[in-house]
C-alpha cells in the first residue's frame, strides 16, 4: 500500500495537519443542493451550522454559494457572494478554523479571500476559469483540485473513459501544471478524483478501488463521497437523509488507501470512523 509522506497543507495564513485523517464540512449556502439545499441559506442558520461542525471536529469548513449536483444551473457571480461572502465573514468573527471558498468562479474566489477565507475548493481544477490560478497565487490560498468532466448541467452526458483511472490522473496531473506555472507552491495543493462528477456508479466504484494511485501525484488526496447518489444505488437508499452508513464506509476504506481530507455532511461520525480506520492501519490509539 502507498501512502502519502506529506503531512501538512499550506493555505493562506494557515495550514492543515494530515498526519492524522482531516475533516472538512460542508456547508452549503444554497437553496437546491442535493442534501442540504435551503437548510443554510439563512446567514445566520450557516454561520450556527459551521461552528457546530467546528465543535464535532471538523478541520476545515468548505462554503459554496453555488449547487454542483449533476444537472444543476448556474448562478450568476452576483448571487454566489451574496450568499458566501456573509457567511465567511460572520464565521471569522468567531472563529480561527480554516475555511475553504467551494466555487469555481475567480471573482468569487478573491472576494472569499479578501472576507476572510484560506483555501480554494475548485471542481474544475482550474478549468472553468483561466483567471482561477492567477487568483490563488496572489492571496496564497491552498487550492483543491478536482476532476470534472464538464459543467454541472452537463457532466453526466460526458461519463465515457478508455481508461477511467489513468485519465483522471492525467487531468489533475494537467491542473497541478497549471497551478504551479502561476506560482502556486506545491505544498499549497491537493487532488480530487471527483466522485459523481462526470463518472457512473461502476466509474465511481472503480475510483475507490484504485484510490492508493492518485498519491503518485505528490498532493494530499481529498475524497467527498457524502450521501452520494452512487451510495444510494448500492444501498437501494433513494433518500439521500439514509446514506450516511454507505458514506461511513467509503470513509473506512479511504483512510486504508492513504486518502487524507475527507469532505462530508456529517463531521461527528466521519470523523470518528476515519479515527478507527487510522488506528487500524497504524496499529496505534490516535
Amino acid at each position: 500500500m502507498i501512502l502519502s509522506a506529506v503531512k501538512e497543507l499550506i493555505g493562506r495564513d494557515c495550514s492543515l495537519d494530515l498526519s492524522k485523517p482531516a475533516i472538512m464540512g460542508v456547508l452549503n449556502a444554497t437553496p437546491d443542493s442535493f442534501y442540504d439545499g435551503g437548510r443554510y441559506n439563512v446567514t445566520q442558520v450557516a454561520v450556527e451550522r459551521g461552528l457546530e461542525m467546528a465543535l464535532d471536529g471538523a478541520a476545515i469548513l468548505d462554503i459554496g454559494g453555488e449547487s454542483t449536483r449533476p444537472g444543476a444551473a448556474a448562478v450568476s457571480i452576483e448571487e454566489e457572494l451574496n450568499r458566501v461572502i456573509p457567511v465567511i465573514e460572520g464565521l471569522r468573527r468567531k472563529t480561527d478554523l480554516p475555511i475553504s471558498i467551494d466555487t469555481s468562479k475567480g471573482q468569487v474566489a478573491r472576494e472569499a479571500m479578501a472576507a476572510g477565507a484560506n483555501f480554494i475548493n475548485d471542481i474544475s481544477g482550474l478549468s472553468f476559469d483561466p483567471n482561477m490560478a492567477a487568483v490563488a497565487a496572489e492571496s496564497g490560498a491552498g487550492l483543491f483540485l478536482m476532476h470534472t468532466s464538464g459543467r454541472p448541467e452537463i457532466m453526466q452526458q460526458q461519463t465515457n473513459y478508455q481508461d477511467l483511472v489513468a485519465e483522471v490522473i492525467a487531468s489533475l496531473s494537467h491542473s497541478i501544471e497549471l497551478a504551479v506555472s502561476a506560482g502556486i507552491a506545491y505544498n499549497r495543493l491537493a487532488v480530487d478524483p471527483g466522485i459523481g462528477f462526470g463518472k457512473t456508479v461502476v466509474g465511481n466504484l472503480e475510483i475507490l478501488r484504485y484510490l492508493e494511485q492518485f498519491h503518485q501525484l505528490g498532493c494530499p488526496v481529498l475524497l467527498g463521497t457524502s450521501r452520494k447518489s452512487f451510495i444510494g444505488t448500492i444501498t437501494g437508499c433513494d433518500n439521500p437523509n439514509d446514506r450516511l452508513a454507505g458514506s461511513l464506509a467509503t470513509i473506512a476504506l479511504g483512510v486504508n488507501n492513504g486518502v487524507q481530507l475527507f469532505r462530508v455532511h456529517d463531521v461527528a461520525p466521519a470523523r470518528k470512523a476515519a479515527m478507527v480506520a487510522w488506528a487500524i492501519r497504524e496499529q496505534q490509539i490516535p
